[in-house]
């Protein structure tokens, strides 16, 4: 998928729109791609001469590429996080980086999913954790 075919399933708009590329495997995984530019927002002033995407938005990434594991429930939704855990944060990204989300989902309670996800750039794990999130009816 690129951004626009991830637009009929993601709520998410620029420049919150965090994920450019997507695969949904037949396995059950997902592998989605975000390139880091350099001009975003969140890296004005993170830090001056010494831009890195901050951890926050690397939690951001990893839970809009799950979230389209369960692109079918979506018509009509959102999802919402409900948890970050177990997260940790091995290797600083920056401009001119490619991240790649790996995720899985490890189980789910009516619309309640949690899924293992962890973001790679070059080879190297930069960010994984336990994500949950919970699929609600837009008003």
């Amino acid at each position: 998928m690129n951004r626009e075919e991830i637009k009929q399933f993601l709520p998410h708009r620029e420049p919150m729109l965090l994920v450019d590329e997507m695969v949904v495997n037949e396995d059950g995984t997902v592998v989605g791609k975000y390139h880091v530019r350099g001009d975003e927002f969140f890296l004005q002033g993170h830090y001056p001469g010494n831009p890195v995407v901050p951890g926050v938005i690397l939690c951001e990434i990893m839970g809009q590429s799950s979230s389209l594991l369960v692109k079918d429930y979506l018509k009509g939704k959102t999802p919402y996080f409900t948890g970050i855990d177990k997260t940790r944060f091995k290797h600083p990204v920056y401009p001119g980086d490619t991240i790649e989300v790996h995720a899985q989902i490890t189980n789910h309670r009516a619309m309640l999913f949690f899924i293992d996800a962890k973001a790679v750039v070059n080879g190297k794990v930069c960010v994984e954790a336990t994500l949950s999130f919970a699929i609600l009816d837009n008003k």
